[in-house]
């Protein structure tokens, strides 16, 4: 990522100096007393060129920014280096009507709402660089990022003077362009000597490797939830809390999901599976697995490679392994994909939509702030592009494994293409499972319905418990 993001910088440096040949090839600009950005305006015939130059360079720099991984307390400085290369790229959409300062005739003319923007986008940019490079340059201490810092801002000053005096304004905005150049290469080179260690907010777990984030509680027979997509422990509070009655209940958050740190890798269902073994209770007690969604596949996987470790199944609103092609692309995408799980641009995409998806989907608040971390939105995608690769792992363990003789009950929300279809009847004919339809429940069945899974947990299956070695 720090790599990624240093080539950015240095494409919107090198894109936003577009104007170093172009004063040369439109001689209409003055390059004395003309604005950089009057080689953009409507009425010069490289407008095309140089507007897209300016957009790509602010795209540039937002990428950039979006790439870089997470540092604590330097917030301010991205964001308004973002802020920057998002008015780079307005000015870029919304170009002078003429060339302001080099054409008297311009003057005498009615501008357009285009130009006005154009002229405030400037304005504002300036500012949000100069701002990045003070905010930035304070973190950092490095002498070579204030001597830019301070170069730039002189070139600013002389800039705004310059143009209050009607002389030199070319030569002045040309400086202040050059500095900015300079420092955003100066930028990428701090990024790549840098050490490399990102941090979460406070309060939130590192997005480092290390322990899944696990929960247990009550006392008896060992039941394992494993959620569903997106899902964190919280949201089985209800279940849990009438299963641990009763019961040893054990929850936990996959990787980069609820409380638990990232990991390096792609999802996959051998993964899921050795999950479940290492939190199953030991030998030789054994564990009736709760599931719900593509988790499903996890439980089923589990009970095939490990028989003598699953009582029951639970399986709630399961996925259907659908017989589909692998994807070359989506595989290769996973396996870098936890590396954005703490950039800024993650962040940023989990504290814009974070919230407000989690309470359409579930209908309640975040307490404890899981979505508003950037390695859940990342480690959802993960998952989802992972999908394929764990059905067609599921479809070989099936042909391999038998089903163990173990009570299942699949669980039906009732809605969805896997219900109108007749995946899940098809699901508990396979299993041999009891099907259990609850109409108009949704798919979020424990929390809309938690009574329904307590129940199922509770009925007692025919037959002995055998007991469970490794394996």
């Amino acid at each position: 990522m720090y790599v990624l993001a240093a080539c950015a910088f240095i494409v919107a440096a090198v894109l936003g100096s577009a104007w170093i040949t172009g004063q040369f090839t439109t001689p209409a600009v003055d390059r004395t007393d003309g604005y950089v950005s009057e080689l953009a305006a409507r009425d010069q015939p490289w407008t095309r060129l140089f507007r897209i130059s300016d957009a790509l360079s602010g795209l540039a720099c937002l990428f950039g920014v979006a790439l870089v991984p997470r540092v604590a307390r330097e917030w301010p400085g991205w964001l308004a280096l973002a802020a920057y290369g998002l008015l780079t790229f307005v000015a870029g959409l919304f170009p002078l009507d003429c060339a302001a300062l080099s054409d008297p005739a311009c003057a005498q003319k009615a501008m357009s709402l285009g130009h006005r923007i154009h002229t405030l986008a400037g304005v504002l940019g300036t500012l949000a660089v100069l701002a990045a490079m003070v905010l930035l340059s304070s973190r950092w201490r490095s002498w070579v990022s204030w001597l830019v810092t301070w170069l730039t801002l002189a070139a600013t000053l002389l800039t705004a003077g310059a143009f209050a005096d009607g002389r030199g304004v070319g030569l002045a905005h040309r400086a202040q362009l050059t500095m900015i150049a300079v420092w955003l290469v100066y930028l990428a080179v701090h990024l790549l000597i840098e050490d490399g260690t990102g941090e979460e907010p406070a309060g939130g777990p590192a997005t480092g490797h290390g322990r899944p984030h696990v929960v247990e509680q009550g006392a008896g027979p060992a039941v394992l939830i494993t959620a569903g997509p997106a899902g964190a422990w919280f949201h089985w509070d209800a279940v849990a809390h009438e299963l641990a009655r009763s019961h040893r209940v054990i929850r936990f958050d996959r990787p980069g999901l609820g409380l638990s740190p990232c990991s390096p890798a792609a999802p996959s269902l051998y993964a899921e599976v050795a999950r479940l073994a290492a939190l199953a209770p030991a030998h030789p007690e054994r564990v009736t697995l709760v599931a719900h969604g593509v988790s499903c596949w996890h439980a089923e996987a589990f009970a095939r490679t490990h028989p003598l470790c699953a009582a029951k199944l639970v399986l709630v609103d399961p996925a259907c392994a659908v017989v589909r092609r692998r994807c070359a692309l989506a595989a290769h995408t996973g396996r870098w994909l936890p590396a954005l799980a703490g950039t800024w641009g993650a962040t940023v995409l989990a504290r814009l939509t974070g919230p407000a998806a989690h309470r359409v989907l579930t209908g309640g608040p975040d307490p404890r702030g899981v979505y508003r971390m950037g390695k859940v939105p990342v480690t959802v995608a993960g998952e989802w592009l992972a999908r394929r690769d764990m059905a067609a792992e599921l479809r070989r363990i099936r042909a391999e494994k038998p089903f163990p003789e173990v009570p299942v009950t699949v669980i039906s929300a009732g809605t969805g293409a896997n219900e109108r279809d007749g995946c899940h009847e098809r699901l508990a004919r396979y299993l041999s499972a009891k099907l259990v339809r609850l109409p108009r429940t949704g798919r979020q069945v424990h929390l809309k319905d938690p009574a329904a899974i307590v129940d199922a947990v509770l009925v007692v299956p025919g037959g002995g418990l055998a007991p469970c070695r490794n394996g």
